[in-house]
């Protein structure tokens, strides 16, 4: 029973980083896109 724990312990914490790192990524992505609609907005003027 206590493998089970563990193990599920250690399922959690591996979803919990790469769900940080996911935020980290679409956040970028963000900015990125924020960014080229700025770019436009000036080209556009």
């Amino acid at each position: 029973m206590r493998t089970y724990s563990v193990l599920a312990l250690v399922l959690m914490l591996g979803i919990v980083g790469i769900t940080a790192t996911a935020c980290n990524t679409v956040e970028g992505v963000g900015e990125d896109v924020t960014s080229a609609g700025k770019a436009i907005d000036k080209a556009a003027e």
